[in-house]
């Protein structure tokens, strides 16, 4: 397939980096990286040995695939005109700003049949590939995700940049046909003008709940899941690529007391972004659903927009004023 990056900040250049890596391969043919400033266009473009552009309309009829790694504000019209010129896009999330936007380009895609796909990178690490398989009616998730501030995303707050992987990882884990019953948000900004620190409670209707805090004003970066379910203790570092599962082990001949058994799962050395950019190449390739559609990409989206909502409505009862 001929492919090309759209967007080359932080994280386009490495979708940028990985695209010329799978051409080296022979997998992919990779025609261009695109981005507004020239300079970073060229240098960037050059850096890998492939064509650049400042305007994604010349890829139209000279790609069939692209990574779209743009500011949210505009990745409803770029990969709307996408998939409908019949390229397959896959969406650094969160896929839209808004759940009308985000319809847009599921019908989009559904119309041309092109894929859409979105970028919820999690899904893919290392640990959690691992776990997934011994994952059974999870009831109580405790999560943490702190970031370092630094300046980039600050176009979106917090929730939609970093607590929307948890959100989607939640709804994965606990099913993604049970419906969210229950939202409750607190944020503030501390060092923007939006959220930068937010905690979410969800409740599920099966009773699962999830308690969620992320934060982009932290001192070190965190990424942990802690989940029960019946009989396990289950624990997920993502940064370290860490996965273990806790449960009771029985009494033996010299202790008659039960214990705590604790598996230390085989992990694989994959780079998250690489799996989620050869799943995104396989799907188009074979005209088979992707990994996380266009229809997770709305569900994360929907249930961010939730937790924001309780979050600006919390803030106007104490006070504090917060960008919508």
């Amino acid at each position: 397939m001929r492919t090309a990056v759209i967007g080359t900040g932080h994280l386009g250049r490495q979708h940028v980096r990985l695209h010329a890596a799978l051409a080296a391969e022979g997998r992919v043919e990779f025609v261009a990286a695109c981005d507004l400033d020239e300079t970073v266009a060229r240098m960037v473009a050059t850096e890998r040995g492939t064509d650049w552009t400042c305007d994604w309309r010349t890829l139209l009829g000279r790609v069939d695939a692209v990574s779209l790694a743009v500011p949210t504000e505009v990745h409803a019209e770029i990969a709307c005109a996408l998939l409908h010129a019949g390229v397959h896009v896959l969406v650094e999330k969160p896929i839209a700003r808004t759940l009308a936007e985000a319809d847009e380009m599921i019908a989009a895609a559904e119309q041309s049949g092109a894929t859409l796909m979105v970028g919820h990178l999690e899904r893919f690490n290392p640990a959690l590939t691992a776990l997934s398989p011994h994952v059974r009616g999870p009831i109580y998730f405790e999560i943490h995700r702190v970031g370092e501030f630094t300046a980039r995303s600050l176009d979106i707050d917090v929730v939609l940049d970093l607590m929307i992987h948890d959100l989607d990882i939640v709804q994965w884990l606990v099913g993604e046909e049970v419906a969210v019953t229950d939202v409750r948000a607190v944020g503030l900004p501390i060092l923007t003008d939006r959220v930068d620190a937010a905690n979410a409670r969800l409740e599920f209707a099966t009773g699962a709940v999830a308690n969620i805090t992320a934060s982009r004003v932290g001192t070190e970066k965190i990424r942990k899941m802690r989940f029960f379910q019946p009989h396990d203790y289950v624990a997920v570092d993502y940064a370290t690529r860490h996965a273990s599962i806790s449960s009771l082990a029985p009494p033996t001949d010299l202790n008659a007391r039960p214990g705590v058994n604790t598996r230390h799962l085989e992990i694989a050395d994959i780079e998250p972004l690489r799996a989620e950019i050869e799943a995104f190449i396989h799907a188009a390739e074979t005209h088979k659903p992707p990994p996380i559609p266009g229809a997770d990409g709305r569900r994360a989206l929907a249930l961010a927009l939730r937790a924001l909502e309780r979050i600006h409505e919390k803030a106007a009862k104490v006070g504090v004023r917060t960008v919508r």
